[in-house]
């Protein structure tokens, strides 16, 4: 009975390890598409930001600026496509447009 219960700690502790995996599908497409379009804005104070820590705070507040709203505008342009896009695997398997997926993703 003893071991009986140790297997059956050992079976769920290494079953437990296992990692999920996403697969990429319209549903998380859509999603994805409407993070971007809600959330592109979020790249001027984040690039702002990045550049005043890499540089200097006028670098941040012009350079960091500029690369903000540029961002801004590429994230937001590919939130809508892929949200208009959504029901399409385009591009291929649905996978994402812009990388990172998501403004905070590494």
């Amino acid at each position: 009975m003893k071991k009986g219960i140790i297997i059956c700690i050992a079976v769920l502790m290494v079953l437990s390890l296992t990692t999920t995996c996403f697969a990429q599908d319209m549903g998380k497409k859509l999603a994805r598409g409407l993070a971007n379009v809600l959330t592109g804005w979020v790249e001027i104070p984040k690039n702002i930001y990045d550049t005043s820590v890499e540089d200097n705070i006028f670098s941040g507040l012009t350079l960091g600026l500029v690369k903000g709203v540029g961002m801004a505008v590429v994230r937001t342009g590919a939130g809508v496509y892929e949200t208009v896009t959504f029901p399409f695997p385009i591009p291929e398997d649905f996978a994402p447009v812009l990388e990172p997926e998501f403004v905070f993703s590494e």
